[in-house]
């Protein structure tokens, strides 16, 4: 068991490192998303079901969905300005 909590350790680590130095957003998200995993699994190994629950629906659900969603938008808003832009021939 303590071994299982060292290795879980050690990823939140590498992946709070990983999402600051990733250049690409949808890469931050995904590391960001797999930490809120690990994280839940932390909290329901330390027998607290209640938040291992509420980090899983929150940390990992609904604010990857937001951030998502945040990155389809922002990229859609360049498309856009890009294709204003451009001079019509």
């Amino acid at each position: 068991m303590d071994v299982l909590r060292i290795v879980l350790l050690s990823f939140l680590i590498i992946c709070a490192l990983a999402v600051s130095f990733s250049k690409r957003l949808l890469v931050s998200v995904s590391i960001y998303m797999a930490f809120s995993l690990v994280m839940a699994i932390i909290w329901l190994l330390l027998e607290s079901p209640d938040l291992a629950i509420t980090e899983a629906a929150v940390g990992a659900g609904v604010i990857s969905i937001l951030l998502f969603i945040t990155l389809k938008k922002i990229r859609s808003i360049r498309t856009e300005a890009s294709n204003e832009t451009k001079p019509e021939v």
